[in-house]
């Protein structure tokens, strides 16, 4: 039977490989006016070196070496999400929600995979568990990505554009009574691998970029990736950046700080030609701390940025994913056609218990 309140805790760990955010998430559905929500305990467990190095090294692993990365993440997962638990003495969980981690995305080939997702998470959490929410997607033709919108829709459609600064930077926003929701380009996956050459996890507040002298020659072959030209539905995934992204970045003789400040200059480019001037665009993800890459940004484009609380900024992919969780216990639409280019509206995910 379907309930008006549920609590549950959204997983999500992205392609930035900062680490696992975990947010408690109390969802509320009204006739009237939707769903609300909010936002209790959220925390981030960032990855050891190890860890990090194995889950961007994945995408080359063989079949056998993959199934044994998604055996111990699974564990390292259920070992995390456990801990959050009990450290925070959460009861009455009605269902772990949990993203994974993209290893493998290659929609045009109808390949995606999220390790992390196995039966036995249900067990190492001890709680009811729904996952894996790409694959069904790529089965019914669409990208598998991205899957964020529906949340943005449902719980913060008072907002023109809803920005997500992550490993990729994506957007969302109605157009004709549709969800349209798209990949723009990469972000920290590729500004914090230059960062760490240069011994930092990440360029804090842009200040390396903001230092760096932006190579025009460079940035103009970014901004003409083929990527760039066509129309969604479409997204990016690791191995695009290493076919098209590094190589370009590689061949470029010039400082590691200026190809930072060239790097973010053309995310800002890129991001900017989707907005319409003086629209509301509300901005997430560890990309929106990053001051120079905001104010390039504004720079290129009149919009009104709206910047929320650290816990949103932090912790929003993990909260949709609570409720994508939720609407799949519902069996409800938690998966847009119009952004994904699915055949249909589906709900999707699976539900593991205990």
């Amino acid at each position: 039977m379907k309930k008006n309140q549920y609590q549950v805790i959204g997983v999500m760990s992205g392609t930035s490989l900062d680490g696992v955010d975990l947010a408690e998430c109390r969802f509320t559905f009204s006739e009237e006016t939707g769903w609300d929500f909010n936002l209790g305990v959220t925390e981030t467990i960032p990855y050891s070196s190890s860890w990090k190095a194995k889950l961007g090294e994945g995408v080359h692993f063989s079949r056998g070496r993959l199934s044994t990365l998604n055996e111990d993440y699974t564990q390292l997962l259920g070992r995390i999400i456990s801990e959050f638990i009990e450290k925070n003495k959460l009861q009455n969980i009605d269902a772990v929600c949990s993203h994974g981690h993209t290893i493998l995305h290659q929609p045009e080939e109808g390949t995606t995979l999220q390790i992390g997702n196995l039966h036995e998470l249900a067990d190492l959490v001890n709680a009811t568990v729904v996952c894996d929410f790409r694959v069904q997607d790529v089965e019914l033709g669409g990208q598998g990505a991205p899957l964020v919108p529906i949340g943005d829709r449902l719980l913060f459609g008072n907002y023109d554009y809803c920005l997500n600064l992550g490993g990729f930077a994506n957007l969302s926003f109605e157009q004709n009574g549709k969800r349209i929701a798209f990949d723009i380009c990469p972000m920290n996956i590729v500004l914090n691998v230059l960062a760490e050459e240069m011994g930092k996890p990440f360029d804090e507040d842009g200040k390396i970029a903001a230092n760096g002298i932006v190579d025009f020659d460079l940035l103009n072959i970014l901004n003409q990736l083929e990527y760039y030209q066509t129309s969604p539905p479409k997204s990016l995934g690791l191995e695009w950046v290493n076919k098209h992204i590094w190589p370009i970045l590689n061949a470029s003789e010039i400082s590691v700080e200026d190809k930072i400040a060239t790097f973010t200059e053309h995310a800002a480019m890129q991001l900017a030609g989707n907005f319409e001037p003086g629209h509301s665009v509300l901005s997430t993800g560890g990309g929106t701390y990053n001051k120079h890459l905001m104010s390039r940004l504004l720079s290129y484009k009149a919009v009104e940025l709206i910047i929320p609380e650290p816990k949103i900024i932090d912790c929003k992919e993990a909260l949709v994913f609570g409720l994508l969780g939720v609407l799949k216990l519902r069996e409800e639409t938690n998966c847009l056609a119009s952004v994904t280019g699915a055949k249909a509206d589906h709900s999707s995910g699976v539900i593991f218990s205990v």
